[in-house]
């Protein structure tokens, strides 16, 4: 197991200056020297060399960033403002930015003078914008971004002003990458001036950032990232990472940001198709689901991988990168994203932990990590641990310090504060086990995911995950084809949608009332849904109000697919080359949607429902055309065989039966005889495993962080391997070197 001392030494002693140069100039990583605001200097050949060639990134940039300033400039927007400064200048041309005012930032100074979430979202921006264009800034507006600079709460540790309550969420990864890299360059840009609501100088800033900096890039090199694959909060991601990227003048420092932006974009280029990333997502939300266009990271990965014909749709998050001037992609996620290969790529990534295991006084913590104090709240809190028992006493400790029931973030959980106020710890635990599959909604638990790639379609699973709890944001399994047509069950924890409800936690398409046990094989999969609880009662509101539907569904845009057939239980579709079956156990209706309801504009079938229970299978089957003689012999093939399968849920209407347990035999017509079972009232070592004609497959291999023909890495490593198309990368995270060849 390696260990990461080395990298806080590093990052503790200061710069290491690197004096190589190279003819391909700058590129990521660390520079000899920088000031803010500025480009980069040159960088070492070993880390230049196998980047997306400059010529070339710039006028991926360049593109993105001409769609980006034709928008209409919006003044308030420090994207919108970056965008067109950046594209002036990248034309040879003054930027013309200088009638925004403070006036038209009112809205967000407000926002940050009442620390309301997000608020390190702006920030970010801010700092972005005020780095590389203060000059070309009205004097006035720039001077208001210094001064909320200076004011800004950087870390939950910090004071807060008397009469403001904090609503500002610290604790997930994301945020806590922003917090960190925002307190770090804002530091670095005033090292001398005292901040306003810390009293701390910006050197002491950098000195505090340093440190949870050192454990962050820590975590995520030997974990991964607990909000998986996730299509809206790695465009979060990528904004404090970019940030270090750009401007950390520590060349340990820039580097590391640099080395784990390579992660994300090999890990995304690996599980996008057309585009789309559309894989299993840790967190996602209703609005960024439905379609490939509407992901966060949608212009993110057009810009970085240049593999969709598909036009920008909005200008957001991805303006940071079209505007970044250190860092470029490594080549081979490009190569990866693009290749034709058919491929499996398996990740293991987050923590194990169990909220349904027996309480145990002397619990010690996975892979040497701490349930305990600052470091145990900013990791377990990190990957939504909040009320798992083993985190409880600290989880407790934090509310009660912080005063964290009277902020917005944890309204929905304060009926829980008279328990917490009259309870021991040690109860508090043993109540927190007896919830512990209903109020671990957000849980980000340690997951292994499966995705299978052709030229054509694509299928990803989280496998086995938390199967029966319930669920929040996670999305277990998708088929996608292109932007516009892929395939995913759910079972949703309230009614049918408003528009307004798109971004909420618990909408018709994001809350899950119980997980599904899922797995897959190859271009298989098998998803079987019961709740390990009863679907009534609860201690409050949202995530803690233990109701959900009586069905489970599936999005099946029938609009976007060129032909569709139902037969023998299956909906099968075909886009171009692509073909997708979707089974269910139960009987299937299309739901029709009154006006007012969200249906994103779709004006035929989408909603696939089967009603009469939370409780069903369904099996989904992908192909390329090439498989098959015609779309006909694929339908023909896939219906030919019925699947088999058993379950209380299959009693006819009002009949009485013995409960008894679901389980599932395909004969698939690609990977043979596959079984799998689902007992909710049994613990997951007694449940029926998924085989393969007899053969058990493992669904959590041990020891892989990454797993496929073109990217390799150890769990609890740090060493990251990818070669592709004649490019490579290698990362070591202990000794914080990158190293691209081309």
């Amino acid at each position: 197991m390696r260990r990461f001392a080395v990298l806080v030494v590093a990052l503790t002693m200061g710069a290491v200056v690197v004096s190589c140069t190279s003819d391909d100039g700058d590129g990521g990583g660390a520079p000899t020297t920088t000031s803010p605001g500025t480009g980069s200097a040159a960088l070492p050949a070993s880390e230049t060399a196998g980047l997306i060639p400059k010529e070339r990134w710039r006028a991926q940039q360049d593109e993105y960033l001409e769609f980006a300033s034709g928008e209409d400039l919006a003044p308030g927007s420090p994207l919108s403002l970056l965008a067109h400064a950046t594209a002036a200048e990248r034309a040879g041309e003054e930027p013309d930015i200088s009638s925004a005012t403070v006036e038209d930032f009112a809205d967000t100074f407000a926002k940050l003078e009442a620390f309301e979430d997000t608020g390190d979202f702006d920030i970010n921006k801010m700092l972005f914008l005020w780095l590389r264009h203060e000059d070309d800034l009205d004097p006035e507006l720039a001077a208001a971004f210094e001064e909320r600079f200076l004011a800004f709460k950087y870390w939950w540790t910090e004071p807060t002003p008397e009469g403001i309550v904090d609503s500002q969420y610290y604790w997930t990864e994301n945020h806590q990458i922003i917090f960190l890299a925002n307190e770090y360059v804002a530091g670095q840009t005033f090292p001398d001036e005292v901040f306003t609501n810390s009293g701390m100088t910006g050197e002491e800033h950098v000195a505090h950032a340093e440190e949870e900096l050192a454990k962050w890039f820590e975590w995520r090199a030997r974990f991964g990232f607990s909000e998986w694959l996730s299509n809206v909060y790695w465009s979060e991601d990528m904004l404090g990472t970019l940030l270090l990227a750009e401007f950390a003048e520590d060349p340990e420092i820039a580097r590391l940001a640099s080395m784990t932006l390579d992660v994300m974009f090999v890990e995304l280029a690996g599980h996008v198709q057309d585009g789309t990333f559309g894989s299993t997502h840790g967190r996602t939300y209703q609005k960024d689901k439905l379609n490939g266009r509407d992901e966060d990271t949608f212009s993110t990965v057009k810009l970085a991988f240049d593999n969709t014909s598909v036009d920008y749709d909005r200008a957001d998050n991805a303006t940071l990168l079209a505007a970044a001037e250190r860092y470029r992609p490594p080549e081979v996620a490009k190569q990866i994203a693009n290749s034709d290969e058919t491929a499996v790529f398996r990740t293991k990534s987050s923590l194990p932990i169990d909220p349904n295991a027996p309480v145990d006084p002397d619990v010690e913590a996975p892979y040497g990590t701490t349930f305990e104090g600052q470091d145990g709240l900013m990791l377990w809190w990190g990957l939504g641990a909040q009320f798992p028992w083993q985190v409880v006493p600290t989880s407790v400790a934090a509310v009660k310090e912080y005063d964290l029931f009277e902020t917005a973030n944890f309204q929905q959980a304060k009926d829980l504060a008279p328990v917490i106020e009259t309870t021991d710890d040690a109860g508090l635990q043993q109540l927190a086990l007896s919830l512990g599959v209903q109020v671990n909604p957000g849980l980000l638990s340690q997951v292994d995911t499966y995705t299978w790639r052709s030229p054509n379609v694509m299928l990803s699973t989280a496998q086995d995950w938390r199967p029966g709890q319930r669920g929040e944001q996670d999305h277990i399994w998708q088929a996608t084809i292109d932007p516009d047509t892929l395939v995913f069950t759910q079972h949703p924890r309230v009614p049918v949608s408003r528009a307004e409800d798109a971004s909420d936690n618990t909408s018709h398409w994001t809350g899950d009332g119980g997980i599904p046990r899922s797995a897959q094989v190859e271009n298989v999969n098998i998803s079987l849904y019961d709740p390990a609880y009863e679907g009534d009662g609860g201690v409050g509101s949202g995530a803690y109000s233990f109701t959900y539907e009586d069905y489970t569904h599936a999005w099946f845009p029938t609009e976007h697919f060129d032909e569709v057939v139902q037969q023998d239980g299956w909906t099968i579709g075909r886009k171009g080359d692509g073909y997708i079956a979707l089974w269910s156990a139960r009987p299937t209706e299309w739901r029709e949607y009154a006006e007012g309801e969200f249906t994103r504009d779709l004006e035929e079938d989408f909603d696939l429902v089967a009603p009469g229970g939370p409780d069903n299978a369904w099996i989904t089957e992908v192909a390329d055309a090439s498989d098959y003689d015609s779309f006909e012999d694929f339908v023909t093939t896939i219906t030919a065989t019925k699947p088999e399968a058993t379950g209380s849920f299959l009693c006819p209407d009002n009949a009485r039966c013995v409960p008894t347990p679901i389980t599932v035999t395909y004969d698939s017509p690609s990977q043979g005889v596959l079984t799998y079972g689902w007992d909710s009232s049994k613990p997951v070592g007694e449940q029926v495993p998924f085989t393969v004609d007899g053969e058990k497959v493992d669904l959590h291999p041990e020891g892989i962080r990454w797993d496929a023909p073109y990217a390799t890495a150890a769990f609890d490593d740090g060493v990251y391997s990818a070669e592709l198309g004649g490019a490579s990368l290698e990362l070591d995270f202990t000794e914080v070197t990158r190293t691209t060849e081309r």
